[in-house]
Order: structure tokens, then C-alpha cells, then sequence
């Protein structure tokens, strides 16, 4: 009996997280063509603020203009095991956490890590310079502000985290060309302790979601340091998604008098 009803609550969980998906998104946007990222305050009223908001990300991050503030504290995380998700979105890849997984605190203030998603190639740049992969970490504090760390990643050594998650995003892969595009892995148990260490230097602005309805007034976090993936670990990435979200970076979006603060100690 226990093992059925374990069995429903992990396919119930996956119901609930494709339901989420179907209803979050429910006019098609794209990196391409009419449905591209020019286009995204076209496609729907809800989607206005792409077209015509004044805090949009992401930005050209140019170092000579950051300027300094200690005041700001280095950016503490504190992430736990969490019950997760792996989801194919069609325009990325994505984990859903599904139980608490802990978070950050930005100046005193709590944010609960809620998802992960990936980028190729990056939609932050530093000077100009556009990296392979960019992943985002989602965070929402319990009045309903948003908070994403973007950690940027340049061709190395294999990443750790990723491949812990080789197999599944092979799987959604799988699912994918299969048809299913919806396509949902159970994670199970996700550690992501790897994302847990004190990040001393970053760059912060306050800016947007990147993707429809470009929802405003999102606090940006970018540690300077620069991690490391392969060629083979990016093109895992990319296989699940439709070929039009291959590349899923929005295009830098204008400064508009905001300032890059830089904490570093």
C-alpha cells in the first residue's frame, strides 16, 4: 500500500508540474523569426513589457562602469537536498524543485531557490564577450520578489553538477524526439551543495525575467568568477529542444541610466 501510494504522489507531482507549464506560457514565443525575441511584445498583452519596459535583462555588463559597493555583503546561499524535477519546456531546460531546497539572503531578506534553467549561449555579457553557457538560479521571497543568480560558464573541465545529470537530460532527450513535448524525468532527491559556497565577488542590477512576460524589478546576481563545462556537456543540453530554441539567448537589452554594482572583498 505504501509503495502505491508513493508511486501516485511522484505522478500526481509530475501532473501538477506539466499543468504549471501548460498554463504558464500559453501564447508561443521563440528565439526565431516571428515569434522571436523582437517580436515577444507583439505576441500577447501580457507579453507588452518585452517591447516597452525600462529594466529589461539581460545587459552588457562593461567593467569600466561598475562601480564598487562592499555595502552590498557577499552573496550567502544555503541550499538543501530538494525533491526535483527535470523539465523540457521546449524553449529550455529546467528543474523544478518540489519540495524546500533552502536559498539566498540579499540584504537581510530571504529568497527560496524554486527553479533552475539553462541558456546557450549566454545572454549576460562582460565587455562584449558572450559566453557558451549561462545557468539561472530562480529565487522568490515570500512577498512574491524575485531574485536569479547567473552563473556564466566557458569550455573546460567537465561540470560536476551536470554529470550528476547526465543521465536524465539523455532521457528527456529521448522523450523529446519521441514526440512528448512536455517532456518530464523525475529527479528524485537533487543535491545541489556544489552551488552553495560564499560568492565574495558579483556584479548586481536590477532587471527582468528574459523570457515573456519580462516581468520587471528582478534582482540580478553574477559572480565574476567564470565556471567550466564541455562541448559534449552543451550539446546535451541543447538536445532536448525544439530547433528553433537551439540557441536561447535574448539579445543584451539597453542600460537605460541603470548602474552594475561590484561586491568584492
Amino acid at each position: 500500500m505504501a509503495a502505491r501510494i508513493a508511486v501516485f504522489a511522484v505522478g500526481f507531482t509530475s501532473f501538477l508540474v506539466a499543468f504549471a507549464h501548460a498554463h504558464q506560457y500559453n501564447v508561443k514565443f521563440g528565439y526565431t523569426g516571428s515569434i522571436g525575441p523582437t517580436q515577444w511584445g507583439n505576441l500577447s498583452p501580457d507579453y507588452q513589457v518585452c517591447s516597452n519596459g525600462k529594466l529589461q535583462s539581460p545587459i552588457d555588463i562593461v567593467k569600466k562602469d561598475v562601480v564598487s559597493d562592499n555595502q552590498l555583503g557577499p552573496l550567502v546561499k544555503d541550499y538543501g537536498p530538494a525533491n526535483a524535477t527535470l523539465v523540457d519546456n521546449g524553449f529550455n531546460i529546467a528543474i523544478q524543485l518540489e519540495s524546500d531546497a533552502g536559498g539566498i539572503t540579499i540584504q537581510g531578506k530571504s529568497y527560496r531557490l524554486k527553479q533552475l534553467h539553462w541558456h546557450s549561449p549566454s545572454e549576460h555579457t562582460i565587455d562584449g564577450v558572450r559566453y557558451p553557457v549561462e545557468l539561472h538560479l530562480v529565487h522568490k521571497s515570500d512577498d512574491g520578489n524575485l531574485a536569479v543568480t547567473a552563473m556564466l560558464y566557458k569550455f573546460g573541465d567537465r561540470d560536476s553538477f551536470l554529470t550528476q545529470l547526465k543521465d536524465h537530460i539523455d532521457q528527456l532527450a529521448k522523450e523529446a524526439c519521441g514526440g512528448d513535448e512536455d517532456a518530464l524525468v523525475p529527479l528524485g532527491i537533487l543535491e545541489a551543495k556544489e552551488m552553495e559556497k560564499t560568492t565574495q565577488k558579483y556584479y548586481r542590477y536590477i532587471g527582468s525575467l528574459t523570457i515573456p512576460p519580462c516581468t520587471e524589478n528582478v534582482i540580478w546576481s553574477i559572480p565574476a568568477k567564470v565556471r567550466e563545462l564541455t562541448m559534449e556537456q552543451v550539446a546535451a543540453l541543447k538536445a532536448p529542444l525544439d530547433a528553433s530554441c537551439k540557441n536561447n539567448a535574448r539579445p543584451t537589452q539597453p542600460l537605460n541610466g541603470r548602474q552594475v554594482q561590484l561586491h568584492h572583498e
